[in-house]
């Protein structure tokens, strides 16, 4: 069996008395696109967090195509091909959209800049962005910036991918076309491991659904199976349910 592009091994991380992560374990295969649920205040985007450096474990390993991570810098595991989306876009606003990515391909991927800029335009037309590629990024409606936010996430040149509520506030029709696109970003081998609350497009674009409640993955599988069992629906949605 193939080792994991990608894997944390018995991680564990604490604010105070709150247990984000409690000796957890998960492994991402090449190819392979991972959702990960759970209630607000689970921890999801701090586990991001320690995934891509921004925040540093209490104990355990982040792993990298066989190599141990933990200890080296943000910058760094974007350069090695560990891309990120934030909840939050945050873009320089005052660079326009197209500058944004030059920006990401170049210093993400150790690039020159000029050897970038064809593959930067390619980028945002795969986001919907090709037309704004000269507006200034701060300019931008909420979802254009996370159209942006993913383009640059992709302009990193990643291997993994990591989304965070990538799908929050999409249209039905936007969503169906991020659903499209996260299809062809797995089509050209990069493995994904994407946190949303928008729950059908995740059912509709990853192999494997883990739950995160309480610091430890409480379901993990099939997403149709897990998304449908007596714990997540009573834990995630609410729904009590008699056991």
């Amino acid at each position: 069996m193939n080792s994991p592009i990608l894997a944390l091994d018995k991680v564990s991380k604490h604010f105070g008395a709150i247990v984000i992560a409690d000796g957890i374990d998960l492994a991402l295969s090449e190819g392979e696109a991972l959702g990960i649920i759970g209630p607000n205040g689970a921890g999801k985007t701090t586990l991001f967090g320690i995934v891509s450096g921004t925040v540093a474990p209490d104990s355990g390993r982040v792993l990298y195509a066989g190599r141990d991570i933990t200890h080296i810098s943000p910058a760094q595991r974007c350069t090695i091909g560990i891309g990120r989306s934030f909840q939050v876009p945050l873009p320089f606003a005052g660079m326009s959209v197209f500058e944004n990515l030059v920006v990401a391909a170049a210093f993400g991927g150790r690039r020159r800049e000029r050897e970038v800029y064809q593959g930067c335009m390619d980028i945002l037309d795969r986001c919907g962005l090709g037309e704004k590629a000269n507006r200034r990024a701060g300019s931008l409606t909420l979802i254009d910036r996370k159209r942006l936010e993913l383009a640059r996430a992709l302009a990193t040149d990643p291997r993994v991918l990591l989304l965070d509520e990538v799908a929050g506030g999409l249209t039905e029709r936007e969503c169906h076309v991020l659903i499209g696109l996260i299809a062809d970003i797995r089509r050209s081998g990069v493995s994904i491991i994407w946190i949303e609350h928008v729950v059908h497009a995740l059912l509709a674009s990853v192999d494997r659904l883990l739950v995160l409640h309480n610091g430890a993955f409480i379901a993990a599988g099939d997403p149709h199976t897990v998304i449908k069992s007596p714990a997540v629906m009573e834990i995630y949605m609410g729904i009590e349910t008699d056991v």
